[in-house]
């Protein structure tokens, strides 16, 4: 199943997939019961399609307010060269940083997009000194402060797939 697609997912898959992508914590053997496949045939699945990389990992979204992150800041990036070497580090930079929540590289105005919770803008000041003046290679950034969360979530749509 390396390599594996939608195309190669049947009709089970994609039901186990929405269950888990809703709701990680529901058991091998309520899956089965709503998808009418036993516990086991659920179970390996469920590792057929993390050994594939279809299942990347398995998460809990928290509400950042209540963890005392209650700022969220989208920021586009915009890097001074495209040279690999920096490239790379940017990336690196970029992922390694724990109030970094998630880094997109995207074409456009911006080379990447990063969704970021800070508990204060005094935190956000550090972290733009940090990532962003530190770095030769950043040319630009621009903040977005959020205003408010109304839908944050990682979930695929399966329904067409």
């Amino acid at each position: 199943m390396r390599g594996t697609d939608a195309g190669s997912l049947d009709s089970f898959d994609l039901a186990i997939l929405d269950i888990l992508q809703r709701d990680n914590s529901t058991s091998q053997r309520i899956i089965g019961e709503r998808v009418h496949l036993s516990a086991a045939a659920v179970n390996r699945r469920i590792q057929r399609m993390r050994d594939a990389g279809v299942i990347v990992g398995n998460y809990s979204t928290l509400d950042p307010a209540k963890m005392g992150r209650p700022i969220t800041v989208i920021v586009e990036v915009r890097i001074e060269s495209e040279r690999l070497d920096l490239l790379d580090a940017a990336k690196r930079s970029f992922q390694a940083d724990p109030d970094v929540q998630q880094c997109y590289y995207v074409t456009g105005d911006a080379d990447f997009v990063l969704i970021v919770t800070v508990p204060s803008m005094g935190e956000y000041d550090a972290l733009t000194r940090r990532l962003f003046f530190e770095n030769h290679n950043v040319r630009k950034f621009r903040t977005l402060v959020v205003m408010e969360r109304l839908k944050a979530g990682l979930a695929i749509p399966l329904h067409n797939a």
